[in-house]
């Protein structure tokens, strides 16, 4: 289409459309129903999920066809140009940005990334036969989808600078500032500061700070797969674990133990002071409707392997037992989970504690709101777990729970040995999981089965067909022919086996190498070879366990049973196994997989066709239609083509299965031909060279290998096997092999093999109508959806994978699901409603206009984009999240903000300021009367306190002015009686002298006048007139003086004292110096004898030497020589000792004389020393003790003394020694051979 057929119509006011629309109605007949009301904008094409268009940018002519043109030539690049291998055109044309999405072959990806193909913006345009709709749609919003909008949004974002998502060669987006715009390029600025060039395709617009961690997808502003995966890790790396995708709640596996799940946060979400996303407010919304509308609830979990759905439904059923608790059977309820997860889960590649079964826990609840009863249903329990497995993985969790936590007595009566020695459990070199203690899970179990009142006969029995099942395994064959026929060796595991199972060893041993056929009468023996054989026993340990697992679950719905209080009201938890695609996938992920398919069919049925179809809460599309609005119908990924794939008859993968199962001698690979010839054209399936073959899931294309899925569809159990169960003394045994039987058997003529009479149903086709019955189920019910992810792959906390989660959010539906809801117009306001709040914003208002004009007046004068509203007969539609008081806030124009808000300002201060003196007056008046109180109160206490404190000084007065008192009076005391004496003394002595002179005048005139006699009274009288009288102040003075006298007494008394302390110390000192010099003398004095001896010994011997010689000298003058460190022994020899020589020449006299001399010198030199020393010694004694006035040092002299010693003591001891060597060195070669005296020494 031109511009030019355009610009008549975008020229026209809405009020000319209007009266045009008005016309046209009433030119209509009157059956048919009224035409669309105005609206100023496109109401065709369906709403994006996020904001494309800023709210005060105005899409002109011009720009339309620009943007137009530029979203043409981006979809042909997109639609034929893009590459196979371009990773970010997935991104770029992902799930969140248009209704039907670009189909790329990725094949680096994991299998789960599944988008369809964008169809032609031609075939989204609908055609109207309503005039008046088509007068008033813009001809280029025909044009305009999600790409056009999502341009828009760029163009904003680039012209902002605002923050983006860019897509950079790491595989992983990244947010960043835009930094610079070039013309096909944009640099963008990382938050590390590195600065990357992205084209303008490669980036997306990124939410503001505030709206990071929401608990709601939806409140998202731009909603797109890296502002989902910010905000869900957001979340997760604050430890909210749980987040809202609409109806859906989105639950990441911590990996570690979080604080959101104990009794306080039960309270808290039952009281209703918490509404933050949860687990508990999932449960607790379910019993809520359940007791309100009398509907039964559901609470569908779904997820991956490792994402936390076991636990999530422990949570679950946690929280509806805290609710409708009051009796004891909730408590029998929560042992079941311990006994389930003991059956039946076990330890994976990707989970080490994945359930391998299905269940479905129906609660039922009374008409109280208490529990009731419950019951448990279980689907497709991976049997072939039992006998075998990956490496790495191990079996179900109760066999090692019972080899490591059975009492000694339980061992001893079941013959159990450690996990290591069962064939069973050590094959995939697993025993152990970290972190668990398998021993205490075991006492955990047997409480839960007391709980559940299994009774102890029965749990010895079940422990018996465990320990039997391990013992089976433990059974080995010998080839007995060249046919590699077999018999079983009789060992410890068949007679263990048929111990427990209470059978016969040889039936055993025959059941397992043999296969009786029944041909017409005759019974013909048939030998098995050695991979038959160990078929037969495996089959017979997978039939035994499951069939056990079976019988507990149907003893637990016994325990569990709903009495006569049942109501019909029920909460149903479905905890099922997520979507698996691994390197080798067989029979058992084709089987999980075709449950999620129905699993998520009934999501989208809910989801997505009831919400458009019958109309609802979510997207109201009954609404639109009452209020006129052409509502689009959202287009969603559908997953029918796979399930018509699966089971279609006569040519879905189902229906071929079993029919190719009937067949003997049918082969896996005869089954893999027939689908490659019947589904070839079926674009969900794809066959493979050899045995394999490709199904496109709702989450991804998976890779099957047929191998196997004859047999396991078959689960043939062989006639002899079970007649050998019938013969078993155990009830247990008997039980499976009746449940194995057929109610009705159907003869034949001939029979090729009695198995298949024994399993008509096969495998797959128990389990379809399984899932027809859950189905059927769950449609009965208000369902609730949790979809648990898994953050890593490493099941590690506080790691997050971004990949790894994306395709779990894509593959289980949560970014379908918040882009629907982000779809419509959930804000609705009515005409009257929005003329009145916002009418007064219009410059001119008639009184004629009604509600519907002023709506659509203030929309077109504030220029509110298009896209965010639609005009309805009754109501405005608002888009989610695009407040309208926000966009009026950013086009209203000043002059009308100032003149409105002046006087909303005038209001709201004069109201608030009689609001505030109000309460301030209130405030003060009762602040008054406290602190009156308080005042008072506090007066109070403080007078007793002043009272008490004052009687307590009183008191220590009294006291103390008695001790001032009694002191001062004993001082004037000792005073006085100190003058006193002091004066008596002085009288006495002047007293004394008088009579000592009046005596010796006695002796000096022996004769006295008598008339001093006569005289004598007046004599004496005059005396003692002639006494002083002393003046008070010179008894001042005296006291004064005594005092100071007393004073220099104690100090010289204390000098004194401390004269002696000095003394006493001189003393000790001096008695030590004493002792060590007697120990210096004694020390000298020995030394001095020993080196006298020496010498005298010496002397001695020179002297019987040199007796017989002439010229000889006198050795007499010779004296002792020492050592003075060396203690020498000397051996004297005499001449006696020694023969004597009969000639000595001349040689030999003047040698002696040589040797004489030079003792002679050393006999000499040491007397002169010897006295030095004692000299020295003496004088330092004398210095010591006092008696010298010199003022030496004594302790530094003796030191020099000692030193002096010691050198001159080496220096004599070395000439002493080579005096020796010259003596012996001239002696007579007789005595050479003989010991002389200086030849033996002892050196200390």
């Amino acid at each position: 289409m031109s511009a030019a057929t355009m610009t008549p119509t975008v020229v026209r006011s809405s009020l000319e459309v209007m009266l045009d629309t008005i016309m046209l109605r009433d030119e209509q007949p009157k059956d048919l129903p009224p035409a669309l009301p105005v609206r100023p904008t496109s109401r065709g094409r369906l709403p994006t999920s996020r904001r494309s268009l800023a709210v005060n940018l105005k899409l002109d002519r011009s720009a339309s066809e620009e943007l137009l043109t530029d979203s043409i030539k981006w979809d042909d690049k997109t639609e034929y140009d893009m590459p196979r291998g371009d990773k970010g055109a997935v991104f770029r044309s992902g799930i969140l940005q248009s209704k039907r999405m670009a189909k790329v072959e990725l094949p680096l990806e994991p299998p789960y990334i599944k988008i369809t193909k964008r169809d032609s913006y031609e075939e989204k345009v609908e055609v109207t036969d309503n005039p008046a709709s088509a007068a008033v749609r813009l001809p280029s919003a025909m044009f305009l989808d999600d790409k056009l909008e999502w341009r828009d949004t760029i163009k904003y974002a680039l012209k902002k600078n605002l923050q983006v998502w860019c897509w950079i060669s790491n595989a992983r987006w990244e947010l960043g500032q835009i930094h610079t715009i070039s013309k096909d390029y944009v640099d963008i600025m990382l938050s590390n500061g590195n600065v990357h060039s992205v084209s303008r395709e490669s980036i997306l617009p990124a939410n503001p700070h505030i709206l990071d961690g929401v608990d709601n997808l939806i409140q998202l502003s731009y909603l797109n797969e890296p502002a989902v995966l910010h905000n869900i890790k957001y979340r997760y790396a604050n430890d909210f674990i749980y987040t809202k995708a609409g109806p859906v709640l989105v639950a990441v596996n911590p990996f570690k133990e979080v604080p959101l799940y104990r009794r306080d946060c039960v309270i808290a979400y039952k009281q209703k002071l918490k509404d933050s996303p949860h687990i508990f407010a999932i449960a607790d919304t379910a019993f809520n409707e359940m007791m309100r509308d009398g509907v039964n609830q559901s609470i569908i979990i779904s997820g991956e392997s490792g994402a936390g759905k076991t636990e999530t439904t422990k949570f679950a059923m946690q929280y509806l037992a805290d609710v409708g608790g009051g009796g004891s059977i909730e408590d029998e309820v929560l042992q079941t989970n311990s006994i389930l997860e003991a059956f039946g889960n076990a330890k994976t590649s990707r989970n080490d504690n994945s359930s391998r079964f299905g269940k479905l826990i129906e609660i039922h609840f009374s008409a109280a709101g208490k529990i009731c009863g419950a019951k448990i249903q279980t689907f497709l329990l991976e049997k072939s777990r039992v006998v075998q497995r990956e490496t790495g993985e191990r079996s179900y969790h109760v066999f090692y729970q019972l080899c490591a936590g059975a009492s000694c007595g339980l061992k001893e009566e079941l013959n159990l040995k450690a996990a290591y020695k069962y064939e069973y459990l050590k094959q995939s070199d697993c025993l152990t999981i970290d972190n668990v203690d398998d021993a205490k899970r075991f006492h955990v179990l047997m409480e839960a089965l007391d709980v559940i009142k299994i009774s102890k006969e029965d749990q010895k029995n079940v422990f018996s067909m465990l320990a039997a099942v391990l013992w089976l395994g433990n059974i080995t064959f010998s080839v007995i022919d060249n046919e590699n026929h077999v018999e079983v060796i009789l060992g410890e595991g068949v007679t263990n086996a048929a111990k427990l199972m209470g059978c016969g060893v040889p039936n055993l041993m025959l059941s397992l190498s043999t296969h009786k056929i029944q041909a017409g009468n005759d019974s013909i023996v048939q030998k098995l070879t050695l991979q038959q054989a160990i078929d037969t026993r495996d089959a017979l340990a997978k039939s035994i366990y499951c069939n056990l697992f079976d019988w507990l679950v149907g003893q637990i719905n016994k325990s569990l049973g709903v009495g006569k209080c049942c109501t019909g009201r029920s909460i149903s938890i479905l905890d099922i196994f997520g979507f698996e695609s691994f390197n080798n996938n067989g029979f058992e992920q084709f089987c999980i997989n075709y449950a999620n398919e129905q699993l998520q069919q009934h999501f989208n049925r809910h989801l997505f066709k009831l919400e458009q179809e019958a109309g609802s809460k979510f997207l109201g599309t009954a609404e639109y239609a009452q209020d006129g609005i052409d509502w689009a119908k959202v287009e969603f990924l559908d997953n029918t083509d796979c399930l018509n794939l699966l089971e279609k008859k006569p040519l879905g993968v189902i229906a071929l299965l079993d029919e190719e199962s009937t067949f003997p001698k049918a082969t896996d690979m005869t089954f893999a031909n027939k689908l490659k010839q019947h589904l070839a054209g079926n674009h969900c399936f794809k066959g493979e060279r050899g045995g394999a073959f490709r199904i496109s899931h709702y989450a991804g294309e998976v890779l099957y290998d047929s191998s196997g899925f004859l047999e396991k569809n078959r689960d043939t159990l062989h006639t002899d096997l079970v007649q050998l169960l019938l013969s078993c003394a155990c009830q247990l045994p008997q039980s499976f092999a009746n449940n194995t039987l057929q109610p009705e058997k159907e003869s034949s003529r001939f029979r090729q093999s009695s198995s298949f009479d024994l399993q008509k149903q096969s495998i797959v086709t128990k389990f379809k109508g399984q899932l027809f019955k859950l189905m059927q189920q769950l449609e009965s019910t208000t369902p609730h959806f949790i979809r648990c992810i898994k953050p890593n792959s490493k099941q590690l906390p506080s790691m997050y994978e971004h990949d790894l989660v994306l395709q779990q959010l894509r593959c289980c539906g949560v970014l379908e699901v918040v882009r629907i809801s982000r779809s419509g117009y959930p804000t609705r306001m009515t005409h009257q409603l929005f003329a009145e709040r916002y009418g007064f914003l219009l410059l001119q208002i008639s009184s004629s206009q009604d509600a519907l004009s002023l709506s659509v007046a203030i929309l077109q004068q504030f220029n509110v984009p298009p896209e965010m509203y639609r005009v309805g007969y009754t109501k405005l539609f608002f888009r989610t999240g695009q407040a309208i008081s926000f966009s009026l806030s950013l086009n209203i124009y000043p002059f009308c903000i100032n003149r409105f808000l002046q006087g909303i300002v005038w209001v709201q201060k004069s109201f608030r300021g009689l609001q505030a003196r109000n309460f301030y007056q209130q405030l003060r008046k009762g602040a008054t009367t406290l602190q009156s109180f308080i005042r008072g109160e506090k007066a109070r206490c403080e007078f007793e306190v002043l009272t008490r404190r004052w009687r307590f000084a009183i008191l220590i007065q009294k006291h103390v002015r008695q001790w001032i008192v009694g002191t001062r009076f004993s001082y004037h005391l000792k005073d006085i009686i100190l003058l006193q004496s002091a004066i008596r003394g002085w009288l006495a002595r002047k007293n004394f002298i008088n009579l000592k002179m009046h005596e010796m005048a006695k002796l000096n005139h022996v004769e006295v006048d008598k008339s001093s006699e006569r005289n004598l009274p007046q004599l004496m009288k005059d005396t003692t007139s002639e006494l002083p009288q002393i003046h008070p102040a010179v008894m001042d003075e005296l006291h004064r003086r005594a005092l100071r006298a007393e004073a220099a007494l104690r100090k010289k008394e204390e000098e004194n004292a401390i004269l002696q302390q000095r003394l006493k110390h001189y003393d000790t000192r001096w008695s030590e110096y004493e002792l060590k010099m007697k120990s210096m003398e004694q020390t000298w004095q020995k030394q001095l004898t020993s080196l006298q001896s020496t010498l005298a010994a010496a002397r001695k011997s020179l002297t019987s030497d040199m007796a017989n010689r002439p010229g000889q000298l006198n050795m007499s003058a010779v004296n002792n020589c020492y050592d003075s460190e060396d203690t020498i022994s000397t051996v004297n020899q005499t001449p006696e000792d020694t023969p004597a020589k009969q000639s000595i020449d001349a040689e030999e006299v003047r040698s002696n004389d040589s040797k004489e001399i030079a003792v002679i010198h050393l006999v000499n030199e040491f007397k002169h020393q010897r006295q030095e020393f004692e000299d020295d010694a003496g004088f330092i004694v004398e210095a010591k003790s006092g008696q010298s006035n010199s003022k030496i040092n004594p302790d530094e002299e003796l030191q020099k003394l000692k030193a002096r010693f010691s050198t001159w003591k080496k220096v004599y001891k070395l000439r002493l020694r080579e005096t020796k060597a010259s003596l012996q060195k001239f002696g007579n070669p007789e005595e050479k051979t003989s010991k002389k005296w200086w030849s033996i020494r002892s050196i200390r």
